[in-house]
């Protein structure tokens, strides 16, 4: 296996997934269910960034990675 070394070690590739990214960040401040190879997590989007996504509920944060998401569906504000 050929790895490319940095100066540190390892280089790190991430990839962004645009659409996702814009997604998420037209979804802050609302309610979402994501599933993630994880499990579902629920609550508010606080943030989004090209790798990450800040999902708050209750007195949690959750910080998930862009790259585990399977979906992303907003909750009904009934």
């Amino acid at each position: 296996m050929n790895q490319q070394m940095g100066a540190n070690g390892p280089m790190q590739f991430v990839l962004v997934e645009p659409f996702v990214y814009e997604a998420l960040r037209s979804l802050i401040g609302k309610r979402v269910v994501i599933d993630t190879s994880r499990g579902p997590v629920s609550g508010n989007i606080a943030d989004a960034k090209p790798d990450h996504v800040v999902i708050k509920e209750y007195d949690s944060t959750f910080l998930v990675r862009t790259s585990e998401i399977i979906w992303i569906m907003p909750e009904n504000n009934n």
